[in-house]
């Protein structure tokens, strides 16, 4: 189906959201621009929209395919895809697998610890804030979300995690952690939103545990683009 994109809705560090003619529907622009640090690092990875934008939606087929709900609707080009509108809950979800970045460092252990099970935690999406750490109860006193709706966004999360872990193994690499952001729909149903991509997960080559995400452009590590080619290579088969 041809959406027709209207006015800029909305304008944030990695994508921008446009009306379309359909009010239930907005087309979401991937840019290349990278920032690291709640903003305050900013850069360029070269590549990174278009890769992030298919990456994300050949991800989002598969776990609607599996049972999780997500925002997908159609790939429209390289960098626009046509998702349903929602409205954020301002929970952003992270799971870890093996211990890497801020849980290293805020616990000080190792990073490359493998978990005996997976951790689950939540943030406050708040830039303001900093994105603070938060539990269920914040979020209830809050009115973030209400205790069926965690609950829900908790389970689709472990599936996530579940399906996600079998992708990235098929492939030859290892998910660390990744961060998700779900919405409501205007009927209040709950959706995966938001995207899948080296910009929301940490993954390491199962082999040589190389780095193959965002953290080559946080660490100045080098080589972003060409670990962002190589997980699309690897995941799609190009």
């Amino acid at each position: 189906m041809a959406y027709e994109k209207k006015e800029q809705l909305y304008e944030g560090k990695a994508k921008k959201v446009y009306a379309t003619d359909d009010p239930e529907v907005v087309i979401v622009s991937y840019k290349d621009d990278a920032t690291a640090f709640n903003g305050l690092k900013k850069g360029t990875i070269s590549g990174k929209g278009a890769i992030n934008n298919r990456m994300t939606n050949n991800l989002m087929r598969r776990l609607e395919h599996k049972g999780v709900p997500t925002h997908y609707v159609e790939e429209l080009n390289d960098r626009e895809t046509a998702v349903k509108k929602v409205s954020i809950v301002p929970l952003e979800v992270i799971v870890r697998n093996i211990s890497a970045g801020s849980f290293a460092k805020r616990y000080g252990v190792e990073e490359g610890i493998v978990f005996d099970e997976p951790t689950f935690e939540f943030s406050y999406k708040n830039d303001d804030l900093g994105d603070p750490l938060l539990n269920t109860s914040h979020a209830l006193a809050l009115k973030l979300a209400t205790r069926e709706e965690i609950a829900l966004i908790r389970k689709y999360t472990m599936m996530v995690n579940d399906l996600l872990k079998g992708f990235m193994k098929e492939i030859g690499i290892d998910l660390v952690d990744f961060k998700l952001e779900f919405g409501k729909t205007s009927d209040g149903t709950i959706v995966l939103a938001d995207e899948i991509s080296p910009d929301t997960c940490r993954l390491w080559d199962e082999k040589t545990h190389e780095k193959l995400d965002k953290d080559r452009f946080r660490r100045d590590l080098g080589g972003a683009e060409e670990a962002y080619e190589e997980v699309m290579r690897r995941l799609m088969g190009e």
